[in-house]
C-alpha cells in the first residue's frame, strides 16, 4: 500500500471512530439523565416535586391512605419510589413529575378568607384571589382573621423549605394591641412566652407607632405554632385588634394592596434558595 493510500485509510478510520465515540458519548449522557430521573426518592418528596402539596401535607396524605403505589395503599412515609417505573396515584389519579413552570405568588391576604384549597363550609378561600394557573397551594397558614403576606406556589420543595422550622425563616407581624402594652409585657414577648407545648423561642419586638390610643407592635418569630402570636398575646392579657404578617423570610409585603397579588421577585427567590 502506498503511503498516500495508508494515510487516506487512516483518516477515514479516525473519522468513523470519532463518530462512534460521539454517538456513544451522547447515548451515555441520555442514559445518565434517565438514571437520574429514575433514582429512587421518598414518596412524600415525589408528591411534593409533582406539585401536589408541601412535603408535610403529602406525608399526611400518605398516613391518611390517600396514596397508592403500584396498586397498593401505602401508609409508610419512608417508602421510596422510582418516578419512571412505579405507578403512583393520589385519590385515584396517577401522579407524574411535572415539567411545568413553577409559580410563586405573594398575596396580601384579607381578613375573612380561609387559607386552604377548598372549604367544606363554602367560605371564601385564598385561591379565589390568585390566577387559576393549575394546582397551587398556600405555604403555611394564616387564620381567618389574620391579614398580610401569604405565599402560594406549585413548587413542593420551595414550600417545604419555607415552612419547616429547621430552616428558621423569620416571620414578622404587625400587631395592633389595645391600649399601650407595658415594658414587662414587651420583654416577655421578646424573651419567650410559656405556652401549653412549651416556651416560645426568643423573638424580636419593637413599637411601630401609636394609633388612636392603641399600639402597633412589630413581632418577629422563628416558629410556626398554631395561632402563635394571638396565643402569646392572650397569655399576657393583650387584646389583639388586628394582626398583619408583613415579612416571611426574604419575602416582604411592602405596599401591596389588600386582596392583590404579585409574582415573587428574582432577588427574593434567590435568597430563598430557588434555582432560576
Amino acid at each position: 500500500m502506498k503511503m498516500e493510500q495508508f494515510f487516506s485509510a487512516l483518516q477515514q478510520f479516525l473519522a468513523a471512530t470519532r463518530g462512534i465515540i460521539a454517538v456513544a458519548m451522547v447515548q451515555a449522557l441520555v442514559n445518565s439523565q434517565k438514571n437520574v430521573k429514575n433514582e429512587s426518592q421518598k414518596l412524600h418528596a415525589f408528591l411534593a416535586h409533582a406539585g401536589i402539596a408541601s412535603r408535610r401535607a403529602c406525608e399526611q396524605f400518605i398516613l391518611d391512605g390517600k396514596v397508592m403505589v403500584n396498586g397498593k395503599i401505602i401508609k409508610n412515609v419512608a417508602t421510596r419510589v422510582r418516578p419512571t417505573t412505579d405507578v403512583v396515584t393520589y385519590l385515584g389519579k396517577r401522579i407524574e413529575l411535572s415539567t411545568k413552570k413553577f409559580v410563586y405568588y405573594v398575596l396580601h391576604k384579607p381578613a375573612g378568607y380561609v387559607t386552604t384549597n377548598a372549604d367544606p363550609d363554602g367560605r371564601k378561600t385564598v385561591l379565589h384571589l390568585v390566577p387559576k394557573t393549575g394546582r397551587v397551594y398556600p405555604v403555611g397558614r394564616l387564620d381567618l382573621d389574620t391579614e398580610g403576606l401569604l405565599l402560594l406556589t406549585n413548587d413542593g420543595e420551595f414550600a417545604y423549605r419555607l415552612s419547616h422550622p429547621k430552616f428558621e425563616y423569620g416571620k414578622t407581624y404587625h400587631v395592633l394591641i389595645e391600649g399601650t402594652p407595658s415594658n414587662t409585657a414587651l420583654n416577655t414577648l421578646r424573651d419567650g412566652v410559656p405556652l401549653r407545648e412549651g416556651r416560645t423561642h426568643p423573638g424580636e419586638v419593637g413599637i411601630v407607632r401609636h394609633e388612636h390610643g392603641n399600639t402597633w407592635v412589630s413581632l418577629t418569630i422563628h416558629e410556626g405554632r398554631n395561632r402563635q402570636v394571638r396565643r402569646m398575646c392572650a397569655y399576657l392579657n393583650l387584646t389583639v385588634l388586628r394582626l398583619i404578617r408583613v415579612e416571611l423570610g426574604p419575602f416582604t409585603l411592602g405596599d401591596l394592596l389588600v386582596g392583590k397579588w404579585r409574582e415573587a421577585t428574582p432577588e427574593e427567590l434567590d435568597k430563598a434558595g430557588v434555582k432560576q
